[in-house]
């Protein structure tokens, strides 16, 4: 049984490690404020500096851009599904912080 959870406490950090790096450069986030996003923490620091203006060009009813670069790029399913719905700029930074502090929590 204690080999099982250390190969799950593995997996968990190997995932987590997988979700908080840097994507590929073809992959990059261009965000249109001049912005660029490599990751989840610069994509937090990001939703903490752009005008509600930016935002609302990114998320919105009819678009959900920082939605699926997490799901299709990043991987991130979970909080994917968690920005996918329209939230505002200050909620969203919210969330994708909450999310990096679990999945860092895992690294331990």
């Amino acid at each position: 049984m204690k080999k099982a959870k250390t190969a799950k406490g593995v997996a968990e950090k190997q995932v987590a490690a997988k979700l908080l790096a840097n994507v590929p450069d073809e992959y990059v986030f261009y965000c249109n404020d001049g912005q660029v996003f490599r990751n989840m923490a610069e994509l937090n620091n990001g939703l903490n500096k752009m005008s509600d203006e930016t935002f609302s060009y990114h998320s919105n009813r009819d678009k959900c851009d920082f939605s699926n670069w997490l799901k299709d790029v990043v991987g991130d399913k979970e909080l994917a599904r968690d920005l996918a719905e329209p939230i505002t700029r200050f909620e969203s930074a919210m969330t994708v912080s909450s999310r990096i502090e679990s999945l860092r929590s895992k690294l331990l």
